[in-house]
């Protein structure tokens, strides 16, 4: 795993000043090394983080007889097949890195070289014959890549922070997609935080050329209409073990990021299965409000599969420091408060371990999360009597805030303000950073998305769709990612492995939700590896008590960050954001997701912004 960027000059050679800046933005995805080479108009560089083989892997990788020239960010996991695959074709492999079968396969394949890739990437391809640079990303998103067409260049790299750095210009905000932050957390590709720098979207290729660029998506999650299969626990245990074992297949360490729950436990037993004789060391953060606190249950689960645990505590008082410093790390805010104990969970690790295995897109792939009961239940209600209805909302309206996890208060308020909306509608709004509402109080601006109603046997699919795309894609998998490779860690999903992906969307819907039960399917495989009260642990979530915190030790540190004239530059009422905290305070509302939302933000806007802006007046 690395960090990659290049630059492709409108004329002349790549100079030594904004690509020197570019790989030293990225040093801390690569302590292993960091490398550059220029073909004519084109540089390409790469940091260097070595998990499969500690003596190889220097990259950029050129093919000498074309001068094609590759680097990537992330794991070809299927890099044996390719090379045979290539050796049948006549060209052969010389380096054992995975990435090095990337020259060979664009010069056999084209463009196409990417649908022959398993593994989370973000590529680039420089081919000096034409003059052409490829861009690519893997299917799931597990790897970002950002780019921007200047007066001088083309220019890409896998943070945005890296191009604000090595070019402060770019540093002008995209106040339309700032207004879908506020709302979702996150940025939908290809939008970011700043107005002339794109992003990638998932299983998205971008092709430059010198008279243009064309960009198309040469994957995307299968489509609803796609034949459903009942589902087999052999297929399924031989695809989990085949996918744990391939990323496995590293030199160094490595070990889980385990809760307790579900799918990290999962993950931890095959992965004991799989490597026996390997040091399989375990991580969990500790926290001192018991609903938050998953240490305990992460310990009975790594004990009965023999694993070390290894736990780590975040407290209120480290919060400030550490959400500027990923920030400042990222270049964009991220509204996920889970950021936080992720960042600190991989700093304890990467003491120990390369790699660690974590559970992410198993909610979204075999339907895991809460929200997904909401069709079934939301017809039931909309069938209640009208006066009955609003006899319940009010009552759940007063229901009053806790600082607990995930409360039924809580779920039950966020049901009945969105419960009579379509159903796509609904869900974007239940699991929304800022609800519709809030927003409208803050003076913000609210952007429709007039997107097709589902027919309602297909909604299923169509809500999983869109967690795939937006929340796992751009919130979680972006959060994995700034969070580990800020320590040098690199973070694996199996679940998002293509075979796993294909087998979970053939799934018949009652195999993912049926009732009141998520995760159908999952669950009665689960249940021949781990005990009964595992599978059946209430779904929590790594996440903060954020709402206690924002009430206590908090409270001054938000005060001071919902002050800020960056909220007022997007139209949020500094007024009115104090006045949501206030209400937080006394306990009248729940507002810790809104007001989280607001204070990454403004610490965004003051790190990143105010401070690329006085480099680009000091013409650094």
């Amino acid at each position: 795993m690395c960090g990659i960027a290049g630059l492709v000059a409108t004329a002349g050679t790549p100079g030594p000043e904004q690509t020197d800046r570019l790989l030293a933005a990225l040093a801390h995805r690569g302590p292993d090394g960091a490398g550059g080479a220029v073909r004519g108009r084109a540089w390409l560089g790469a940091t260097r983080l070595a998990i499969r083989s500690p003596r190889d892997g220097v990259q950029p990788i050129v093919d000498s007889a074309s001068g094609v020239v590759a680097v990537c960010n992330g794991e070809i996991d299927n890099h044996e097949h390719l090379r045979r695959k290539l050796a049948a074709c006549g060209r052969s492999v010389d380096s054992e890195v995975d990435v090095a079968v990337l020259p060979g396969l664009y010069l056999e394949f084209g463009v196409d070289l990417v649908a022959h890739l398993e593994g989370p990437f973000a590529l680039a391809i420089f081919d000096p014959r034409s003059e052409t640079l490829v861009l690519a990303r893997d299917r799931a998103g597990e790897k970002s890549l950002f780019f921007s067409a200047t007066s001088t260049g083309f220019v890409f790299a896998s943070e945005l922070s890296a191009l604000v750095q090595a070019d402060p210009s770019l540093a002008i905000p995209d106040d339309l997609a700032l207004c879908s932050y506020l709302r979702d957390g996150c940025f939908a590709s290809p939008a970011t935080a700043f107005a002339e720098v794109r992003k990638l979207a998932p299983g998205e290729l971008l092709v430059v050329h010198p008279t243009g660029t064309t960009q198309r998506r040469y994957w995307r999650l299968p489509a609803v209409e796609a034949p459903r299969i009942r589902p087999s626990r052999e297929v399924f245990d031989r695809l989990i073990h085949e996918a744990v074992e391939r990323q496995t297949d590293v030199s160094a360490d490595f070990g889980v990021l385990l809760s307790g729950g579900l799918d990290s436990s999962l993950l931890a037993a095959v992965a004991r299965r799989v490597r026996p004789l390997r040091r399989l060391v375990a991580y969990t953060v500790r926290f001192d409000e018991p609903s938050y606190d998953e240490a305990g249950a992460a310990r009975s689960v790594a004990r009965s599969l023999g694993m070390e645990t290894i736990a780590t505590t975040l407290c209120a008082e480290e919060v400030p420091s550490l959400l500027r410093a990923l920030v400042a790390g990222a270049g964009e805010p991220l509204a996920d408060p889970a950021w936080l104990p992720l960042a600190v969970l991989a700093r304890t690790a990467a003491r120990d371990v390369r790699m660690v295995l974590s559970g992410e897109g198993a909610d979204e792939l075999f339907g895991g999360y809460p929200t997904y009961l909401g069709p079934a239940l939301a017809d039931r209600w909309q069938q209640l009597p009208g006066l009955l209805r609003r006899l319940l909302k009010n009552a759940a309206e007063r229901w009053p805030s806790s600082d607990r996890k995930v409360t039924i208060g809580f779920l039950a308020k966020r049901f009945v303000r969105a419960a009579e909306l379509g159903g796509l509608e609904r869900h974007r709004t239940w699991i929304a950073s800022i609800a519709p509402d809030v927003l409208a109080r803050l003076g913000a601006k609210t952007l429709r998305v007039f997107a097709p109603e589902p027919p309602r046997e297909m909604l299923l699919d169509a809500l999983q769709r869109y967690d795939f795309e937006l929340p796992l894609a751009e919130a979680l998998l972006t959060k994995a990612d700034r969070g580990g490779m800020r320590s040098g860690l690199e973070l694996r999903a199996p679940f998002l492995a293509p075979t796993i992906i294909e087998f979970a969307m053939r799934l018949p819907a009652d195999e993912r939700v049926r009732g009141i039960e998520t995760k159908v399917f999952l669950k009665r495989y689960a249940s021949g590896l781990l005990p009964r009260r595992v599978v059946r642990r209430r779904k929590r979530g790594l996440s903060v008590p954020l709402a206690g915190w924002l009430r206590g030790e908090l409270r001054a540190f938000a005060a001071d960050r919902l002050r800020s004239p960056a909220l007022e530059e997007v139209g949020i009422r500094n007024a009115d954001a104090l006045a949501l905290l206030e209400e937080h305070g006394r306990g009248a509302a729940d507002h810790a997701r809104a007001l989280w939302t607001l204070i990454v933000l403004a610490e965004w806007h003051e790190t990143v912004v105010a401070s690329r802006r006085a480099d680009a007046r000091s013409g650094h």
